[in-house]
């Protein structure tokens, strides 16, 4: 069983939810649970990239604390992307459940919002936790405290494992009428800038060199399909791997259709790309071959087949983003000697 969690509190040493976390994940871990914990406030320019986590979990948690008003920004703009998204076929298999710890007021009501949020997105309920703490030594120090939170922990395990049913909520039925959000497949930057670039005849014009572009490099693929299978994908990424300053990282790729993993490490900015194994990458992506050519082709970027949920991702999600950068397959990469 596999379960993330999504803290959308500010981090700070005194934050109630992060010792209520720390006693849920003390429980799961001796359950045998994997946890994985995303804290928004550190991935706050990749917010938009987050729902694609949620594709090999099977529930949540959703952790925040009140300090003045709601349940805060980071959290309503994971929400939203969820919305935007989010593979909804996957959300609704997902169990969810509420923790709100609050310093001033309005926990209850940050709970109830975030279930109804989840089950407008078409998810699974689990029962949640919420709290309020004006004292935090004595809050860590109540025993019957530590014993409410490890039951709440153990209910949703349960509830996970033995999929427990609910009975339907009357938000799935409005969501039902209201729902006329497409899901798009740009991010929101990319989305804002959409209709000036339609506009733009000049960038128009290049885009339909590119696609001939790549129209004559799929053709050459063709010409040259019977090459080495040790090799493949190998020259196309030495010939693209255009490096920023120094750069330390290891990816390794898990294509369906190849019997061994490509690996791709990069050490002070030197390119090392062979098949083979590597226990512990930086970054492990899996994907299938038809997206691994659309990347090398410039079709689409690794980012967007990883938002798009056609390559899965573990790993740290900064070297993620740096993929782009190194092997730049859009825009014709740096000749190497």
């Amino acid at each position: 069983m596999k379960i993330n969690i999504y803290y959308g509190g500010r981090g700070f040493v005194d934050d109630p939810s992060l010792y209520v976390l720390s006693r849920f994940e003390a429980v799961l871990d001796e359950l045998n649970v994997r946890v994985e914990r995303f804290n928004l406030y550190e991935l706050k320019n990749t917010i938009t990239t987050l729902p694609a986590s949620l594709n090999d979990a099977d529930g949540i948690i959703l952790a925040t604390t009140v300090e003045w008003f709601g349940i805060g920004g980071y959290l309503l703009q994971f929400l939203d992307a969820c919305w935007l998204y989010g593979n909804r076929e996957k959300i609704a298999t997902t169990y969810m459940c509420p923790i709100v710890m609050s310093t001033t007021s309005g926990e209850r009501e940050a709970k109830t919002q975030l279930a109804v949020a989840w089950e407008i997105l078409g998810g699974l309920p689990c029962s949640g936790l919420c709290g309020y703490v004006d004292d935090m030594t004595s809050f860590e120090l109540n025993k019957d405290y530590q014993t409410i939170i490890e039951k709440k922990a153990e209910n949703m395990y349960r509830t996970i494992s033995q999929k427990t049913l609910a009975l339907p909520a009357s938000n799935q039925a409005v969501k039902r009428q209201v729902d006329v959000t497409r899901k798009i497949a740009q991010t929101p930057k990319e989305t804002e800038q959409l209709s000036k670039y339609a506009a733009d005849e000049e960038y128009v014009a290049r885009q339909k060199e590119d696609i001939q572009e790549l129209t004559s490099y799929f053709k050459e693929k063709l010409e040259h399909k019977d090459v080495d299978e040790n090799t493949l994908y190998i020259s196309d990424f030495e010939k693209h791997f255009d490096p920023h300053g120094s750069v330390n990282a290891s990816y390794k790729f898990l294509i369906k259709e190849r019997a061994k993993p490509l690996i791709a490490e990069i050490s002070e900015s030197e390119l090392n790309c062979y098949y083979g194994n590597l226990e512990t990458p930086d970054v492990l992506c899996k994907l299938d071959a038809d997206i691994m050519e659309q990347i090398i082709g410039g079709r689409i970027t690794f980012q967007r087949a990883f938002m798009s949920g056609q390559m899965q991702v573990k790993g740290d999600f900064r070297l993620l983003r740096m993929l782009d950068q190194v092997f730049d397959f859009e825009n014709g990469g740096t000749e190497r000697a």
